[in-house]
Order: C-alpha cells, then sequence, then structure tokens
C-alpha cells in the first residue's frame, strides 16, 4: 500500500517543472490521500536530507512559472557523490545514503523528472530495488522513449521570436545573422525554430557542413536582391571531418561536456569567405527561462498525472512518455538508451529543403 511519494527535479531547468510538481502533489492528495515530500536541488537533497513537504498551499499559483520550486542542479550524482578529504575533492558512492534517507522517510515511491543523465541515476537506483517513476524533461527533446519532452516547446517558441527580432535589424544592416542555440547533441530546437522563424540556413550535428556550401545560398540570396542572411547554428553542429565546439568540462556532472561557441567560429569563417559581416546572437539560458507556452503546462500536468497512478499501481522502473495524443509508461532502462536525434532524410529536413532552406 503506497502512502508517501518523494519527487524530486534533476539536471537542467525547463519551463513546464513547476507544472510537474503541481500536478504531482494535487493527484497525489486529490485521489490518493498520499503524502508528498519534495527534495531540494535535485539528488544533492536526497544525499543531504534536505526536504520540504508539499501541500496543495505550496505548489498554488506555480502552474506558469518557469524554473522549479524545488531547485535542481546537474553535479550532484549519489552513486559518484563530489566530497572534500584533506582539502580535496574526491567522489564516492553515496547512493546507499540516499537510501536510508528515504527508508527514513517511509517514501515508497519517487518521482524523479529529469533528462537522460538524472533519468539514468534513476534507473540505478531502480536496478538497487528503490521504487522509480521517471518523467521525461529537457528543452533538447532528445529522449528517445517519448514523442516529446515538455520545455521543448518553449525552447522552440523562445528561439523562434528571437529570430522575428533578428530578421528586422538584418535586413536593415544588410548583414549575416547568426542565432546559436541549444539542443546539446540534437538539432531539433535549431530545426524547429529555423522552419518557424524563417531561417535561410540551419547548421546541426545530425548534418555535418561544409561552409562553402553556405556561401552559395548566401550569394544566390545576394542575386535575387536579398542582401541579408539568418542562420540557426545548433551548439553541438560541427563541420564536415571536424569536432564539436566544447566550450568547457565540468568535472562531476553527469554530462561534463558543455558546448558552445559553433555560432562565433561560423561567423568568423563565412565573414573571410564572403566578405560580408555577420553578427552572432547566443540566446543561451533565454531558452530555459520564462513561463512555459500552453502545451508544456498541459503536458507537464498530464506527465505529473499519470506518474502519480503508475506510483500507485506500478510497475515500477518505468518512464511516462507521449506517443501519439497518449500518456503511456516505457522501461527506464529503455528510457535512457538511445538519444532522439533528427532524421536527416526524415520528412522535416525534406520540407526545409523544400522551402529553400541550406543545411551546409
Amino acid at each position: 500500500m503506497i502512502k508517501k511519494l518523494g519527487v524530486l527535479t534533476g539536471g537542467g531547468d525547463a519551463p513546464g517543472l513547476n507544472g510537474v510538481i503541481r500536478a504531482v502533489v494535487k493527484t497525489a492528495l486529490h485521489n490518493y490521500n498520499l503524502e508528498v515530500v519534495g527534495f531540494q536541488d535535485g539528488f544533492y537533497g536526497l544525499v543531504k536530507n534536505n526536504y520540504q513537504v508539499l501541500t496543495i498551499d505550496k505548489v498554488s499559483g506555480i502552474l506558469h512559472k518557469g524554473g522549479t520550486i524545488l531547485g535542481t542542479n546537474n553535479r550532484d550524482n549519489p552513486f559518484h557523490f563530489p566530497v572534500m578529504e584533506n582539502g580535496k575533492k574526491i567522489y564516492r558512492d553515496l547512493s546507499a545514503e540516499a537510501l536510508k534517507n528515504i527508508e527514513r522517510l517511509g517514501i515508497d515511491v519517487l518521482v524523479v523528472i529529469g533528462g537522460d543523465g538524472s533519468l539514468s541515476i534513476a534507473n540505478d537506483f531502480s536496478k538497487k530495488g528503490l521504487k522509480v517513476i521517471g518523467v521525461p524533461k529537457t528543452i533538447d527533446n532528445d529522449l528517445d522513449a517519448t514523442d516529446v519532452t515538455f520545455g521543448f516547446d518553449t525552447a522552440v517558441t523562445t528561439a523562434t521570436e528571437a529570430l522575428d527580432k533578428l530578421h528586422t535589424t538584418a535586413e536593415s544592416h544588410h548583414r549575416i545573422m547568426i542565432l546559436e542555440v541549444m539542443g546539446r547533441y540534437g538539432g531539433w530546437i535549431a530545426l524547429y525554430s529555423g522552419i518557424a522563424g524563417g531561417a535561410d540556413v540551419i547548421l546541426i550535428p545530425e548534418i555535418p557542413y561544409d561552409l562553402k556550401k553556405v556561401k552559395q545560398k548566401i550569394e544566390e540570396r545576394k542575386a535575387q536582391g536579398k542582401l541579408f542572411s539568418i542562420i540557426v547554428v545548433a551548439e553541438g553542429a560541427k563541420p564536415i571531418g571536424g569536432q564539436m565546439t566544447v566550450a568547457k568540462t565540468i568535472q562531476g556532472s553527469s554530462d561534463p561536456i558543455r558546448l558552445g561557441g559553433v555560432g562565433q567560429l561560423v561567423a568568423e569563417q563565412l565573414t573571410q569567405l564572403t566578405g560580408l559581416e555577420a553578427r552572432v546572437t547566443v540566446l543561451g539560458h533565454l531558452q530555459r527561462g520564462g513561463s512555459p507556452t500552453a502545451y508544456d503546462r498541459i503536458l507537464s500536468t498530464r506527465f505529473g498525472v499519470k506518474a502519480v497512478e503508475q506510483a500507485v499501481e506500478g510497475p515500477w522502473g518505468t518512464m511516462v512518455a507521449l506517443h501519439g495524443q497518449e500518456i503511456v509508461c516505457v522501461q527506464l532502462a529503455q528510457a535512457v538508451q538511445h538519444l532522439k536525434k533528427v532524421d536527416p532524410q526524415g520528412e522535416l529536413i525534406k520540407a526545409a529543403r523544400a522551402t529553400g532552406i541550406c543545411f551546409g
């Protein structure tokens, strides 16, 4: 008999996290009379036993707010947890401490809201016997087991609005305007926002680029009397035969590689190739912030409701997912097995090419 749920948000923040928390608490209290405990700052709170009891009052009025009322981080993996010993940082497996905290609190099922890193940790806990339900969260939309992750629609909307604004200044100054967007190893944000924002060129990790082809596209536009070009670059984009641009590496993180800087690199090289002025806007964490779109509010609510239903009914070791129009559950191990990539031969790419978009 399930009496108490735990919930935490791990990894990077995303619009819609509060929607899931709200739905979990309301569903648990109203429909099953369950107590809900929220761990602070992701898995850090699970190890350090930092938590708060979540009531209806605590989740009232948070649906429209970005971020997470529980806090989050992407560094403190309980199986590889940073500790200071003799003035040096080392890493220890403190998963047993986390499990003891869960046992002391009387938590029957833990709901983990996160991306592939956080859900991989959740899967490791599931292997140790903890009853876990995963909820897929990432603006990158790169979890293979669900059609869409919440946060993605908001990120695409933010990037599209940025492209709308860049169009006017690009046209006024006859410039190449480059927008660098997030997405890690997938090109979903770049592809969707590039199509929606009327970009002329979209560079994504799944299609290595040749800037000579981009130059050709710019020259074709110039011959047509169009003296500006809009380029969307995914942070993981790379040239043919080249590597992704790494900004830095974060030790101890479940995802230590931080991509960034490819937009500036493309701008410098295109200026040399074309003789035209190129300016770069790095959208960065603006894509993570702000109020979630209506779509993300609804999807996060549906995910939260289903997570509680699954926690009560089982089986555990599963993740809620969107398949078509239905919210279903898949095995957690399956959910974190592969990243979802853009299909270079897929319908979206073909539609973009048909409208004249260049992929380098």
